[in-house]
Order: C-alpha cells, then structure tokens, then sequence
C-alpha cells in the first residue's frame, strides 16, 4: 500500500470511529467535504490533528491550520505528505 493510501485509509478510518462518520454511502469518499458538511467541528478538528500528528510524526505550525488543509481526505492526506517531504 503506498504512503498516500495508507494515510487517506487510518484518516478515513480515525474519522468514521470517531466521529461516525459517513457521506450518505456507507463510507466517505476523498473529496466530501468534513467541513461543510458538519462532520468535523473545531472540537474534532483538535482531535483529528492530534491523530495525525502522533500516528505521521508531524507537527504542525499555526498557520497551516486552514479550513482547505483540513476539508477533506484527500487535502489532509496532501498535508501530511507535504510535512513528510514527500508529494501525494
């Protein structure tokens, strides 16, 4: 499984268990929109950061707590690959 893939599947996986999670099909696809959509709230945003940075080994600076870093699987997957100096 390549790097992007194995973080968009803990992310995706972290989001459902822990907020429950999905897009209306049984799942949440790449590009549904956490934010828009209410699934993530400043609370969980905490939490869901907190996720990432012990289970990628990444921290992140202020400022790159934005709303488009974090809306959906596929621009969070894209962050962490960006910290971890690779491209998704």
């Amino acid at each position: 499984m390549s790097d992007p893939t194995r973080i968009s599947t803990a992310i995706r996986q972290f989001i459902r268990e822990s907020f429950h999670a999905d897009d209306g099909s049984g799942d949440i696809g790449d590009d549904f929109p956490l934010l828009g959509a209410g699934v993530i709230d400043s609370v969980s945003m905490l939490m869901l950061i907190n996720y990432i940075e012990d289970t990628f080994d990444v921290s992140f600076e202020i400022d790159e707590i934005v709303r488009e870093r974090f809306n959906t699987i596929r621009s969070i997957t894209d962050l962490v690959m960006e910290k971890r100096g690779r491209k998704a």
